[in-house]
């Protein structure tokens, strides 16, 4: 929680809730009344970020959903792009299509690319298919047509036409989805959203009601996956835009810390229960990708997915969380993760049935966490039960000890981690040795320090409340609307007052979303920009467009950028091909928040900050007496050498030896790593 009046922050953590996320909202809320003896008629914004869409789409626990499209077309969604995302599997599985072959329906039409309409709309099939949608109890339709991008009336029609039908069924229409081309990608988006609308437009719909039941009179504000703050009602209509919520909210407080710090370059680290996410903050900016994959078949494959070209902080995500179970494979190998324990049953430490080791459990045996303190204390842990399981299904069965084993989950994760944010980097032309690395969530202190090791990273830095600083990026990101419009054409043959003409319709639309948003219309930020690729290529590179008012002047510096992106890139360029643009795209946002991350503990000068002294099991000593600190009453200035253990509520900070701990004038902790 940020306070306005002081300009402070206040945390409070508790466990996600199964089936129903709404209760440990609730019970999130609750413990910030109790602590700080906030009343939520007081509360101004609520802003929240969910996984619930992401999901849904993974364990297939959507609607049951049809798909029109046009005719000829109705394969597409299991056609995708023939392509085999491991050419050597001989076994391969294929992501499975949202919609089932009986559900996908096509309707006589065709408009060409360039939007004139070439064959209309059949009234007919489109009568046909709307009983068979009612004969099968289908709960949402996704419309997706051929060349809707240029032309969207034909599914304007059938949207009409649906609600006067079915008007129990909720419908989503590619052109106010995805108004881009590329028909499988804009069909997998549109039956993907189809698909989660009513799970999400229940979900936020009882949110916000329940709410103001409980006396909430402000503002309800939903994180998206790009980074920007989305309205409820916006987030009813395109859920998909939700996909990463969560793991945004980490990449934009990486931004912020970037700044405050002096860092341009950043790795920010977010490792929490289930997953890790790394994502990389270079020149002070975050990487916006449109090519993201949900549901994948195989986690870390890229091509195995479900493709959404939706704007999404660009990172990596790696099989390896607290709750991550280990095991002995048929090798007699030790194999971490990908699947979880979850919060539910829980690592074997939380005494909740879990019988399986988890990284958790491993940590607490290693002494990395204090079972009288996790949590901040509200949560009771078992070394015994820890123990107990490394033993049943680790030490015994591959013959060590308990401790080799913890050790062993250990650094398998950190390598993990390590290895897949190292190549995330190298993807990018870029070398993890020129960045410093920011770690939170629950378990990212815990590992971060193994991790930056490993990347030969030499600056960590641990910000004030890592357990919950996804949601501290909630509070910096701006209430903002993306437009979109596909408009191919080369360069050179531009109609320049065609292409100023939709550049301010899709401001005004995004002016106009400000506005329904409560936002003040006149103080907003634009940033305009184009995916451009050489004419015959397949992929596109995004682009930022001049400011002015665009003509023939400005065809030189949009070349500029061009080349100098694609030369960043791919270290070459072809200066005797035609350049094409694509899709156009404006990003109209609001007023940044005026928000100071600023701790609520003043410095406790006077009070010892070292709380104990414990074993700790380092991989290169063993077991060996470790001072364990309270991070409350670290007083800015404090230095000392590694090792040490740094506690604090929501999470615990691991600093191995050959290193140097700081703690600067904003409370982070800063650590030079030799």
């Amino acid at each position: 929680m940020h306070d306005n009046r002081d300009q402070k922050l206040r945390f409070s953590k508790t466990l996600t809730t199964y089936p129903d996320p709404t209760l440990g909202i609730y019970n999130g809320i609750k413990k910030i009344e109790e602590l700080y003896g906030v009343v939520l008629d007081e509360i101004e914004y609520i802003i929240h970020g969910t996984t619930l869409i992401t999901n849904a789409v993974i364990e297939r626990k959507g609607s049951k959903t049809a798909f029109i499209t046009t005719k000829g077309f109705e394969d597409v969604l299991e056609i995708g792009r023939e392509l085999r995302y491991d050419i050597y599997d001989l076994f391969l599985t294929m992501p499975k299509a949202l919609v089932p072959r009986n559900l996908r329906f096509g309707v006589e039409e065709r408009v060409s690319n360039k939007g004139e309409i070439l064959t209309p709309l059949s009234p007919q099939g489109l009568h046909e298919i709307s009983q068979k949608i009612i004969e099968n109890k289908v709960e949402a339709v996704g419309v997706c047509l051929l060349n809707s991008f240029a032309n969207a009336r034909h599914e304007k029609i059938i949207g009409q036409h649906l609600q006067e039908k079915c008007p129990d069924v909720q419908f989503s229409l590619s052109s106010e989805i995805m108004p881009e081309i590329r028909e499988y990608e804009r069909s997998s988006a549109t039956a993907m959203n189809a698909y989660v609308q009513p799970l999400t437009d229940k979900y936020l719909k009882k949110l916000e009601i329940e709410l103001k039941e409980k006396g909430f009179g402000g503002k309800l504000l939903i994180m998206d996956s790009g980074g920007k703050l989305t309205t409820v009602q916006e987030a009813r209509k395109s859920p998909i835009q939700l996909l990463e919520s969560g793991p945004a909210g980490g990449a934009i407080a990486g931004v912020y810390f970037s700044k405050t710090l002096d860092i341009k370059n950043l790795l920010c680290f977010d490792m929490g229960g289930t997953t890790a996410k790394a994502s990389i903050i270079f020149d002070g900016k975050p990487e916006i990708t449109n090519n993201f994959e949900a549901g994948r078949v195989k986690r870390f494959k890229k091509g195995s997915g479900l493709p959404v070209r939706i704007p999404v902080i660009d990172m990596i995500e790696i099989g390896a969380g607290g709750g991550s179970i280990a095991r002995a494979d048929q090798l007699g190998l030790l194999v971490v993760g990908p699947d979880s324990a979850s919060s539910t049953p829980g690592p074997a430490c939380y005494g909740r049935g879990g019988d399986n080791p988890t990284v958790t459990d491993a940590d607490l045996v290693l002494g990395y966490l204090d079972p009288e303190y996790f949590l901040g204390g509200t949560m009771n842990i078992s070394v015994e039960k820890s123990r107990d399981a490394l033993r049943e299904k680790l030490s015994i069965p591959l013959d060590i000890s308990i401790e080799e084993a913890a050790m062993g989950i250990h650094r398998v994760v950190n390598e993990n981690m390590a290895n897949a944010a190292r190549v995330h980097i190298l993807e990018k032309g870029m070398d993890p040795r020129h960045f410093s690395m920011i770690a939170f969530g629950g378990a990212g202190p815990v590992h971060a320090f193994g991790v930056a090791k490993l990347l030969n990273v030499k600056e960590l830095v641990i910000p004030i409340g890592a357990g919950v600083t996804s949601a501290v990026g909630f509070l910096l990101a701006p209430i903002a609307k993306e437009c979109i419009h596909s408009h191919i054409r080369n360069l050179e043959s531009l109609d320049w007052d065609e292409v100023n003409n939709f550049l301010e319709r899709l401001e005004e639309e995004g002016k106009q979303f400000l506005v329904e948003s409560g936002e003040d219309d006149k103080a907003y930020h634009l940033k305009r920009v184009v995916d451009m690729r050489y004419e015959g290529q397949g992929h596109d590179i995004t682009i930022e467009l001049p400011e002015d008012k665009l003509d023939t002047k400005s065809i030189d510096e949009i070349k500029k950028r061009f080349i100098k992106e694609y030369n960043f890139r791919y270290n070459r360029s072809n200066d005797d091909i035609a350049l094409q643009m694509v899709t156009w795209r404006v990003l109209v946002s609001g007023k940044m928040p005026d928000v100071v991350v600023k701790q609520n503990q003043k410095d406790k000068r006077g009070i010892d900050p070292l709380k104990k002294v414990r074993e700790v099991y380092f991989d290169v000593t063993g077991y060996m007496k470790c001072p364990v600190y309270d991070r409350y009453h670290l007083a800015t200035g404090f230095s000392a050498r590694g090792p040490m253990i740094i506690e604090e509520k929501e999470s615990t900070t691991v600093v191995g030896l050959n290193s140097e701990v700081y703690i600067d004038n904003d409370k982070n902790i800063v650590i030079h790593i030799e």
